[in-house]
């Protein structure tokens, strides 16, 4: 373990910005072989599970077998160490050169859905070709304004980011309900019974300290071996080559549309504020300096990543907020371990043969972890959503409003059926219809007509609603209350 400080506080007493007295950057710290391998396969156990799962949903709402599944899979570790080692070591122009994780990014996952499922049943190659050409142009739109991205950052308050997350783990539920019942209208015991055990697994996993960062990959390996008992599980493996470079378009070449484009533009910009977000967190943490050039690399870094992606047969990739707190929590910034664990994610993206163990997995199982997994996202949003100032604004209206929009496709599917086709590819798309709708109002509200309303609406005069410590204390003895104030009661004498 590193003896320097453990807290961003303590980190950043010891930094000083006087070269003289800091010969090095903190996150420079270099560390013996056997510690930078282990806590980079720490910091690759803690985002696996994240990793795998974007292309398991990807690979189910396309149709795809088993073993084309496991080609994204492979393609998803591949791409995630690649940009890894970009972001942490870094090149003149790209990389934060941080200790950031980068991985597929859940962002983008509803809207990827939406573009598979317009194509049509049966046509889910068609739609991952239509998904690859959009990341490729919205990428290297996102490259372009990279470097101007610090200065319009502040159009994307925690009234937009945390609507549009909070929408991004809703829409995610619905897909873990398709892995259990097979997109069929009703489940099978044996579907319900592997995602209760995958279930299980994670919620006692993460009550045990040592292995409650491991809960969601380990509730997947407990989930495939109970499967594998009773012969629920599907061996592919037989022809899969221990080591292969991925082929490039392996499903063909990209398909470029309009609509398409535009709804993943508007997730590129989320990614980016994500992106920004991670490397503000992750440099408090470690106790060393941010200006904008360097978060214009690491946006750099981030859609370079993403634009090649497509030609490995992935996704946009980001940084992983969790891997930030596991920086956190072990004290170690080197970004050097994080590069290692980049490092082995590579290794782990070219070998087919993994990639069939990694079929093996039913999608059931999947389910369970998903089902805390895509929660922790829309759980992270309300979270988000906590930091923003309700009282005297009109905030609550613009949640309200951009969460409406983007649980509409969720609960009404065909609700824009009549609309052209570039409208529904926008607004069938949740993170799109939240993020456009979350984006204006905020323009609206609180940067073209700004300041404190003197008579708030009524949709944002009302309190919040909770019961108090305090008042529940009153109220389990007896007491009451009378204009706001405690009575006492009975019980209180």
């Amino acid at each position: 373990m590193s003896d320097t400080p453990h807290t961003p506080q303590e980190a950043g007493r010891n930094v000083v910005s006087s070269p003289q007295s800091r010969p090095r950057r903190p996150e420079d710290e270099h560390l013996p072989a056997a510690q930078l391998v282990g806590y980079g396969v720490q910091h690759i156990l803690a985002m696996f599970g994240g990793v795998i799962a974007v292309p398991f949903i990807i690979g189910g709402v396309a149709g795809l077998p088993p073993e084309q599944t496991g080609l994204l899979v492979s393609a998803a570790l591949f791409v995630s160490g690649l940009a890894t080692v970009l972001q942490t070591i870094g090149v003149p122009f790209f990389g934060s050169q941080l200790p950031l994780v980068q991985g597929i990014s859940f962002a983008s996952v509803s809207t990827m859905v939406t573009i598979i499922l317009a194509e049509g049943e049966g046509n889910g190659e068609r739609g991952l070709r239509v998904v690859f050409g959009a990341v490729i142009v919205s990428a290297v739109i996102g490259l372009l304004i990279a470097p101007v991205f610090s200065r319009i950052v502040r159009f994307f308050p925690a009234v937009v980011t945390g609507s549009v997350i909070l929408v991004i783990g809703l829409s995610l539920l619905p897909v873990a309900g398709g892995w259990i019942t097979d997109q069929e209208e009703t489940a099978s015991g044996s579907s319900v019974a592997l995602a209760a055990v995958s279930l299980a697994f994670v919620l006692v996993l993460s009550k045990v300290p040592v292995l409650s960062r491991l809960a969601v990959l380990l509730s997947l390996v407990a989930g495939t071996v109970v499967a594998a008992i009773f012969g629920l599980t599907t061996w592919n493996g037989d022809d899969a080559a221990v080591v292969a470079v991925p082929t490039p378009f392996e499903f063909g070449t990209p398909i470029f549309q309009v609509g398409a484009i535009v709804s993943m533009t508007i997730v590129i910009l989320v990614i980016m504020v994500e992106t920004t977000a991670d490397i503000l967190a992750v440099a408090e943490v470690v106790g060393t300096d941010v200006d904008n050039k360097r978060i214009s690399n690491g946006l750099r870094a981030d859609m370079v990543s993403s634009a090649i992606a497509p030609v490995f047969n992935s996704f946009p990739a980001t940084a992983f907020a969790q891997n930030v707190g596991l920086v956190a929590l072990t004290g170690i910034r080197s970004r050097f371990a994080v590069a290692v664990g980049g490092g082995v994610l590579f290794v782990l993206g070219l070998s087919p043969w993994l990639a069939a163990v990694v079929g093996l997995l039913p999608l059931p199982v999947l389910a369970g972890a998903g089902v805390v997994l895509f929660g922790s996202v829309a759980a992270s949003g309300v979270r988000t959503l906590g930091k923003v100032t309700y009282d005297g604004t009109n905030n609550i209206v613009v949640v309200a409003a951009a969460v409406a929009f983007g649980v509409i496709p969720i609960a009404w599917p065909e609700f824009w059926g009549a609309f052209p086709q570039w409208w529904q590819t926008i607004f069938d798309s949740e993170i799109s219809a939240a993020a456009i709708v979350a984006f204006t109002l905020n323009l609206f509200f609180n940067v073209l007509l700004p300041g404190v309303p003197e008579e708030p609406s009524g949709l944002t005069a009302a309190p919040a609603l909770e019961v108090r410590p305090d008042e529940a204390e009153v109220l389990e003895e007896g007491g009451s209350f009378r204009g706001g104030s405690p009575v006492a009661g009975p019980d209180q004498g």
